[in-house]
C-alpha cells in the first residue's frame, strides 16, 4: 500500500516541519542488508572531491574528515573519487589513489578509524576520461582516454570557455589495448581496496566520465564490440563491473553511479526512454553491481514523461536492484547553480524524500553538502532535528 506523509506537511513546504521530520526519520533509520554489508540506517555520504591528498596519499586528516561523519550518525560513507592504477586516469595529483603501498597503508587507518566509529565505507573508483585536462592544464605525453576520440558536444556546462576550448579538440580513440589495459586498472585497485578492509566498491559512471562516454552515444560512435547500439555501449561498463566482481569475489557489493546529464552537457541523456535505460543498467546488474546510484540534479524530479517516479525509481523499476537517490537534498539550488552564484540557502525536502523512501521507490539517499555543513548529519536526520545550512566558502574549504 502507497503511504504519503502529506497530511503532516508543513503548510509551506520548504520549511521545517517537526511531524514531516519525524516522518522522515523513520523512513531513513531502517537498516539495510546488500550482500555482507550491513547498515545501520539509509542515509549515505555522497562522494565529493576535496583534494586534501599531496601525491595522492590520504592523511590523518582525511580519516579524520570521514570518522567525523560515522560518529555522527551516517549509515555509509562512499569516499570521494579515487585514481585507479592507470596513468592517465585522473589529473589531479591532490585526489587520493588506490594503489602503492603507501596509500595503501594510509588507506587501512582510514577505515579502521570509520569502522572504529561504527560506520561503514567505500572506495569511489574513478577514471575522467574525456574530462582529462579540466583539472590542469595538459602536458606533453597525456592522453585522454575517450571512446571515439571525441569530448562531447558542448552544451549547458558549468566550465569556463577557455577549458572547454582546450579539451573539445578530438583525440585518437581508445584502442582495444587502451580499453583492456583500463579494465585491468578498475580490477587491481578493486583487489587493493578489499584487501585494506573496505565494505564494498563504488563505482563512477556518471556525468561524463569514462565510463559513461561509453554509454553515451555523443562521444561513442565506435562500430565495434564497444560501441554502435544500446546494447554495445553498456559493453564496456558491464566488464569493468564483471572484472571488478571476479576480482573481489561475491561478498562485497558493488555500487554503480551513472546520471544523463553530463558536465559537457547538463541537458544530454544516455536514455531518452525506459526502455533504453533499462538495456543500459541492466546489463551492469547483470555484470554483479548491487547498488544503482542515479546521479541527478535534483532527487525527486520525474525522470520521463507520464510518470513520478525519479530516476531512482526508474532504475529500481527496471532492473529489480536496490538503488540510490542523490541530488539538491536540503539545498534550494542544484550543484551547478550553487557553483555559479556561490549560495545554496535551505530547502526543507524531507516530505518528498519520506513519501519516496517509505515507499521503497529507491533504497538509500545519498547526501553531499550537507554533510559538508554539518557531519552529525545522520543524527540531525534520525533525530528529526532542523536541517543544517550550507556555506559554500566555509565548506568546501579545509576537511573538518
Amino acid at each position: 500500500m502507497r503511504t504519503t506523509v502529506t497530511e503532516t506537511a508543513a503548510p509551506d513546504a520548504d520549511q521545517y516541519d517537526p511531524a514531516t521530520a519525524k516522518a522522515a526519520a523513520a523512513a531513513i533509520d531502517r537498516p539495510l542488508e546488500i550482500r555482507s554489508l550491513s547498515l545501520r540506517n539509509r542515509l549515505v555520504m555522497s562522494p565529493m572531491t576535496r583534494s586534501h591528498s599531496p601525491g595522492g596519499i590520504p592523511g590523518q586528516n582525511v580519516a579524520d574528515y570521514y570518522r567525523r561523519r560515522a560518529e555522527g550518525g551516517t549509515g555509509l560513507i562512499v569516499t570521494e573519487g579515487v585514481t585507479i592504477d592507470h596513468p592517465f586516469a585522473v589529473d589531479n595529483s591532490r585526489v587520493p589513489v588506490m594503489y602503492g603501498e603507501e596509500a595503501m597503508a594510509a588507506w587501512r587507518t582510514v577505515v579502521d578509524q570509520v569502522h572504529g566509529a561504527g560506520g561503514k565505507i567505500v572506495p569511489q573508483l574513478w577514471h575522467v576520461g574525456p574530462l582529462w585536462g579540466a583539472m590542469r592544464r595538459l602536458r606533453e605525453g597525456d592522453r585522454s582516454m575517450r571512446p571515439s576520440g571525441l569530448w562531447g558536444t558542448p552544451g549547458v556546462t558549468s566550465y569556463p570557455d577557455e577549458v572547454v576550448g582546450r579539451m573539445r579538440d578530438d583525440t585518437e580513440p581508445m584502442t582495444e589495448q587502451d580499453i583492456q589495459d583500463v579494465i585491468s586498472a578498475y580490477a587491481r585497485s578493486a583487489r587493493h581496496a578489499a584487501e585494506a578492509g573496505f565494505d564494498g566498491i563504488a563505482i563512477h559512471g556518471g556525468h561524463g566520465y569514462l565510463l559513461d562516454a561509453f554509454m553515451w552515444a555523443d562521444t561513442n560512435r565506435r562500430d565495434d564490440h564497444w560501441g554502435g547500439d544500446v546494447e554495445r555501449r553498456a559493453n564496456f561498463p558491464a566488464a569493468v563491473v564483471a572484472a571488478i566482481r571476479k576480482e573481489i569475489g561475491d561478498d562485497l557489493p558493488i555500487f554503480y553511479r551513472f546520471s544523463q546529464h553530463k558536465q559537457q552537457d547538463f541537458t544530454a541523456k544516455i536514455a531518452e526512454d525506459p526502455a533504453d535505460l533499462g538495456v543500459l543498467l541492466g546489463a551492469l546488474v547483470e555484470a554483479g553491481a548491487d547498488v544503482l546510484d542515479a546521479s541527478i540534479r535534483r532527487f525527486d524530479v520525474p525522470a520521463f514523461e507520464g510518470s513520478d517516479l525519479s530516476l531512482a525509481g526508474w532504475a529500481k523499476k527496471l532492473t529489480g536492484a536496490k538503488t540510490m537517490a542523490v541530488g539538491s537534498f536540503g539545498i534550494g539550488k542544484s550543484l551547478r547553480d550553487s557553483r555559479l552564484t556561490n549560495q545554496a540557502p535551505v530547502k526543507d525536502n524531507r516530505a518528498e524524500l519520506a513519501r519516496r523512501l517509505s515507499d521503497d521507490e529507491f533504497d538509500l539517499i545519498a547526501v553531499g553538502r550537507l554533510h559538508l555543513a554539518e557531519p552529525e548529519l545522520g543524527k540531525v536526520l534520525t533525530e528529526g532535528r532542523e536541517l543544517p545550512a550550507f556555506d559554500r566558502p566555509k565548506h568546501e574549504g579545509e576537511l573538518y
